[in-house]
């Protein structure tokens, strides 16, 4: 007997008592699950610190941050650096659903909220998955990163652009993906630090986000000699990110932190 044949010969008072029953079940399977995907959807739980997702910068090397992500695991945090597709190099938008993929994966893991670091090119990764997402991060705190380009992509994609991967191309400045958020405010609180003496971002301010809190390191340290490569391991940089993704409120830090 077939489940057709095998429906047909129940009588109509228990056939409507199954169909009541299914339905019952659906709708509870709904109540349960659909809170915590609009949870994740509307935002993060800002009152609790959870974990921190370290998004590497152009190349993808992950070496950069990992003494930073030991840190945060020193204060009992869990911190990821994420690993790119390829050789970090490709297309931005491609990190990008990587990222997508870890955040939901730590919600998925029982966090109650997650904070976002990076570096560079990975900043700017963080920036394109703000403007697209819904507001899943409790902070992000970007390093250095072209936010509005850089003048090293714009001159390689127009004089040597076989030698410019698609990364290089998308980090030039006016780039149609960098336009894409352009004129979208953070949706989060926002963090953005980076050093006058940067020769990779130039101009160092690329790094300005409208609506975050933005923190060049001479500003508050004028003898500061930091320059790009050594971002995530300055120990002021440091001071300024594990204060920047901690329950204190995100405010601009002044000279004495110095």
């Amino acid at each position: 007997m077939n489940a057709k044949q095998w429906w047909l010969g129940l009588s109509s008072r228990r056939r409507r008592l199954l169909a009541s029953s299914a339905v019952l079940l659906v709708l509870l399977a709904c109540w349960i699950a659909i809170p915590r995907l609009l949870d994740r959807r509307a935002g993060t739980d800002r009152s609790k610190l959870g974990t921190v997702l370290l998004i590497p910068g152009y190349g993808g090397n992950q070496g950069s941050l990992q003494a930073l992500a030991g840190l945060i695991r020193s204060t009992g945090r869990e911190a990821v650096v994420l690993t790119l597709p390829g050789d970090g190099t490709g297309d931005l938008r491609e990190q990008v659903s990587v990222l997508e993929r870890e955040v939901e994966a730590a919600y998925e893991r029982g966090t109650p909220s997650v904070d976002l670091i990076g570096y560079s090119a990975g900043g700017v990764v963080a920036r394109l998955w703000a403007a697209r997402s819904e507001p899943q991060a409790r902070r992000v705190v970007t390093l250095g990163s072209p936010l509005h380009g850089t003048r090293l992509a714009t001159g390689g994609s127009a004089l040597a652009p076989d030698a410019c991967p698609v990364a290089c191309q998308q980090l030039a400045a006016g780039s149609s993906l960098l336009q894409s958020f352009a004129q979208q405010p953070v949706p989060v609180p926002w963090m953005s630090i980076w050093t006058e003496l940067d020769q990779t971002v130039i101009p160092p301010e690329s790094a300005r986000v409208d609506g975050a809190v933005n923190v060049s390191l001479q500003s508050i340290c004028p003898a500061a000699q930091t320059t790009h490569s050594q971002l995530p391991a300055d120990p002021l940089v440091t001071k300024l990110v594990l204060r920047a993704i901690s329950l204190d409120p995100l405010a601009p830090p002044t000279p004495s932190d110095c």
